[in-house]
């Protein structure tokens, strides 16, 4: 964790602090309800001494009234102040979430490094609820506090032995609680890293299992998720035995000690220091000290659980940025420059892509595709040498602008569970109908809108599952050209396309592109024949660079590479 950033109590602090209204109100009300329970027991000892025992009618329906009022109080204190309490929870946890999402979206990215996907997912909900959850326990304890503070206060006018007890007695039960809870906050943190862990190989396998089908690997997938899942269901059980040993152990010390109480009030009451009346008093307070001290360890069991999802939810947030960012903004002209580029596979690769011209990369090796993208990207750093936008090194520019002036569109990349058409606006958000429409007609997108029912405002399933390969790399193509950069860069994005089709995206490509720089990583010979040059990568450096037909008729090695 870098020096400076986030820890699991800034964010359980931040949380409570976001809260800080809706938590006071919440306790006040509580506190008020907690007061009036612990009323209950005293109103009902006064009644015996004054009423009962005298066989006043008059007085007894005096203390019947003040009955029905605390319970009307304690009972609308109650409901409101719960209602608040879960909001306050609910909002902690949202806030948290937007949080974790600004920060796995962060243009420098690094919060995903190490990290599935669904690993995060868990992060942002199981973690996020947990430490939402302190929000609302907090103002449980804090009536609990009171009910506590108002039943001492209320045996001392009975009896000052017995407030002494209970006064006495409260500190050493709550610091053993929190010793208690030492245990289930570091299985509760073990239990939630393995729920995520488990979350992610599932996402994973399931993203992929059409391939896995087609591999014939479902066994091994199976036993994969298996042995991941029982590591996930040990750890869960850990934790459930270490809550309810804490849990018991806590109502043990508590029944012991209000079983004292009782004991205590009993031998008053022989001796003649305390009336009838004060004695079911006592014994009420002494029976109603069990609900505050549940709530006590069930707020410090929620605690400890929020501790430790507080903990893994720091480790995202202070998660060390990827790349770091400048502040200069792009201008928009599209002119790349590779300098002595040295990233993973790529050696010394200088390369000058002008602004509005069509390039063509032909790399037989897929890690130097990869690897120039991430450059392209800005995903990664070279090791050495430099990658210049418009004169400036990326390392420069403000990582959100680099965004905006340049986007790679991976072979991989992925559709959303949303109409044809929202998958399009994805990433053209101030694009207007015309570019859009430009877009799905060079991508040959609107030959696919018009099989489907309800056209581009058909729903698309989970990941683009409903439509076909070569119908999804159509509209995939469609997201990235409406996108409108200055610099798009496009790696193979018509593997799954038939030829027919792929011949007339690749004559629409340069008209909707006109103006704008455009890099075709691919080995297809439609797509290469209409850039205005190719560059090809071989062993990390640049062995060829001319026109595709003129690589044709003299390079045997290229001809290799794209004809065969």
């Amino acid at each position: 964790m870098p020096v400076g950033g986030p820890t699991g109590g800034h964010v359980l602090r931040r949380a409570i602090r976001g809260q800080r209204r809706r938590v006071i109100s919440a306790s006040l009300l509580g506190m008020t309800h907690q007061g009036c329970e612990a009323l209950v027991p005293v109103v009902i000892g006064a009644a015996i001494d004054t009423a009962v025992a005298t066989g006043s009618s008059q007085a007894l329906l005096r203390w019947l009234l003040v009955l029905a009022a605390l319970f009307l109080v304690l009972s609308t204190c109650y409901r409101t102040s719960a209602r608040i309490a879960e909001g306050s929870g609910e909002h902690a946890a949202h806030r948290l979430r937007l949080e974790l999402g600004a920060r796995v979206l962060d243009p420098r990215g690094g919060a995903d490094a190490n990290r599935l996907p669904g690993a995060l997912t868990s992060i942002a909900t199981n973690d996020a609820r947990r430490v939402g959850s302190v929000a609302t326990v907090l103002a449980y304890g804090c009536a609990a506090a009171a009910a506590l503070v108002i039943s001492a206060v209320a045996l001392l006018r009975i009896s000052v032995p017995l407030g002494l007890l209970v006064l006495l007695g409260i500190p050493p039960l709550l610091w053993l609680g929190h010793r208690i809870s030492r245990p289930l906050e570091r299985r509760s943190e073990t239990e939630q890293e393995s729920a995520a862990h488990a979350s992610g190989v599932a996402a994973d396998l399931v993203s992929g299992l059409r391939v896995l089908k087609g591999m014939g690997a479902e066994a091994a997938a199976v036993a994969r998720y298996r042995t991941t899942s029982q590591d996930s269901l040990a750890a869960a059980l850990r934790a459930a035995r270490s809550r309810a040993g804490h849990e018991g152990a806590v109502l043990a010390l508590t029944g012991v000690f209000i079983a004292v109480i009782g004991i205590v009030g009993a031998y008053l009451a022989m001796d003649g220091s305390i009336s009838v009346g004060d004695l079911v008093a006592a014994v009420g307070l002494a029976q109603f000290l069990l609900g505050p001290f549940q709530l006590l360890a069930y707020v410090n069991a929620e605690f400890a659980q929020g501790r430790a999802s507080a903990r893994r939810i720091a480790e995202v947030l202070a998660s060390p940025a990827a790349v770091e960012g400048g502040q200069q903004t792009p201008s928009g002209a599209g002119h790349v420059r590779l300098r002595g580029l040295t990233l993973g596979t790529l050696r010394g690769v200088d390369l000058d892509l002008r602004p509005g011209s069509l390039t063509g990369v032909v790399a037989r090796d897929p890690a130097a595709a990869n690897d120039l993208m991430l450059a392209l990207a800005r995903e990664a750093d070279p090791s050495d040498g430099l990658v210049e936008l418009d004169g400036v090194p990326l390392t420069e520019l403000d990582p959100d602008g680099l965004r905006r002036s340049v986007l790679v569109a991976h072979h991989d990349a992925d559709l959303f569970e949303s109409s044809l058409l929202d998958n399009v606006r994805a990433g053209a958000a101030d694009a207007g109908t015309s570019a859009v429409d430009d877009a799905l007609a060079a991508s040959a997108t609107d030959e696919v809108a018009r099989l489907l029912p309800d056209g581009a405002d058909t729903l698309l399933a989970e990941r683009g599952r409903s439509l076909s390969g070569g119908q999804r790399q159509r509209v995939a193509l469609a997201r990235a050209l409406a996108a409108d950069r200055a610099v798009l860069v496009l790696h193979d994005p018509t593997t799954a396309v038939d030829t027919v089709t792929e011949s007339r995206i690749a004559a629409r490509l340069r008209d909707v592109r006109r103006g704008r720089t455009t890099v075709l990583i691919t080995t297809s010979p439609a797509l290469l024949a209409v850039t205005d040059r190719v560059v090809v990568l071989d062993e990390g450096t640049v062995t060829a660079d001319g026109r595709h037909a003129e690589l044709v008729a003299a390079d045997e090695t290229y001809r290799a590479a794209v004809l065969a």
